[in-house]
């Protein structure tokens, strides 16, 4: 082997990779060092690779002929641990679905024969997209509803959609009712509501079953914030170690969500062009609308973004603000990675609080606005609340101007 060769490569194999995948042993490691894996995990794959890559050759697969069912014969042949197999398992798929990437062979992945209930599933999803013009959020919502109240009428028998009833409406929503919150009983109602009327939309059903689902009674506006003290949030931000890599990321994340309220979708969503340093200012999209609005970026909240920029995150070409810390290096993914970090952080700062979400941190900020006497409409414009009603619920902690329309206890303070 060229000496050269091998200084150059970060993986090295004796004896060399034979059979058909051997030449593109080394673009994969490429790959994989762009997405940020450790160079010994870097190695195990290749090796999993190469011993993957003669087995073809033993079996006289060509790379043209390679398909899924080549790597569960494969897999098959292992003796071990399931872990052992599961990571093997792990770096087929992944060098496979780079060759398929690069063009290498066209042979597709064979897809799970999707079940009626998922058919229809798509079509509805697809339908509340397209046709409707709804947010990935609210089908996101809508979706586990219309699956369970078909798994719960149908289970696995024949899916016939003509034989629901408004019988069937009210026992699932009586079901929902019981082990739901009223807030997420309602939504179970306004999802069912939904899915009927596509139904009848679909010709599936000739009923409007929709006016048979039952209201779920969930008054607005008749709980109190659930805000984080300040005290605990001051504890919770000095618990991040701001040292490392992680803790510098984390630390950038719940000053967002501490200083500017910031949601955990919106969190996730901020790219590299989000912030404008020269004006000072964020653009945040909003989770569920879509729209963009404009942010002061406070001086700490920058500076600790600034720090983790230049420190902490890790090279990537990806233009999200905040990356995952193990490869594949991407972003975050989802608004539950943030509430992850939250979690962790509270509990790292051993302080108690009664609920854990990120959204706390969100009802603090606007509690802190409220007590330095900031009005409900200026609260609103922060927190970038569509309507003044989801504000209102922040005048029950304004005790000050509450005090005074209090009664007198009868017959005088004791």
């Amino acid at each position: 082997m060229d000496q050269n060769r091998t200084a150059t490569r970060l993986w090295t194999l004796r004896p060399e990779p034979v059979g058909p995948l051997a030449s593109h042993v080394d673009a994969f490691v490429n790959f994989l060092q762009e997405q940020g894996f450790k160079r010994r995990v870097i190695g195990l794959q290749a090796q999993v690779i190469a011993r993957f890559s003669r087995w073809l050759k033993d079996k006289h697969v060509a790379i043209s002929e390679l398909s899924d069912q080549h790597a569960e014969q494969f897999l098959s042949t292992l003796n071990g641990r399931n872990r052992v197999r599961g990571g093997h398992q792990q770096a087929i798929r992944q060098f496979i679905d780079f060759l398929r990437t690069g063009g290498v062979f066209d042979n597709p992945s064979v897809p799970c024969e999707p079940t009626a209930v998922q058919i229809v599933l798509d079509d509805y999803s697809a339908y509340l997209r397209h046709d409707r013009g709804l947010s990935r959020v609210t089908s996101i919502q809508y979706l586990p509803f219309a699956e369970r109240f078909l798994l719960e009428r149908f289970g696995a028998g024949t899916l016939d959609l003509s034989t629901l009833s408004a019988a069937d409406v009210l026992s699932f929503i009586k079901q929902q009712a019981v082990r739901l919150t009223p807030a997420r009983a309602k939504c179970a109602t306004t999802a069912l509501r939904s899915f009927l009327r596509y139904l009848l939309y679909r010709g599936e059903i000739t009923v409007d079953l929709a006016v048979a689902v039952p209201t779920v009674a969930n008054w607005s506006a008749t709980s109190i914030p659930r805000a984080i003290s300040a005290q605990h949030v001051r504890a919770v931000l000095a618990s991040c170690r701001r040292d490392t890599p992680v803790g510098c990321r984390d630390y950038a994340i719940l000053l967002l969500l501490a200083r500017l309220g910031l949601r955990s979708g919106e969190i996730v969503s901020l790219t590299l062009d989000s912030i404008d340093w020269q004006s000072g200012l964020l653009t945040v999209k909003a989770s569920k609308s879509g729209q963009l609005s404009q942010l002061p970026l406070t001086t700490d909240v920058g500076a600790a973004i600034a720090d983790y920029l230049q420190n902490a995150r890790p090279s990537s070409h990806c233009r999200a603000l905040f990356l995952r810390a193990l490869a594949p290096v991407r972003g975050l993914g989802s608004s539950t990675s943030v509430g992850t970090i939250v979690y962790a952080a509270i509990t790292r700062a051993g302080v108690k609080t009664r609920h854990r979400g990120t959204h706390q941190f969100r009802h603090a900020l606007a509690c802190e606005m409220l007590r330095q006497g900031a009005t409900l409409n200026e609260i609103g414009t922060v927190l970038r609340h569509r309507r003044t009603k989801t504000t209102s619920i922040y005048a029950k902690v304004d005790f000050t101007a509450l005090r005074p329309l209090s009664l007198p206890w009868p017959g005088g303070a004791r």
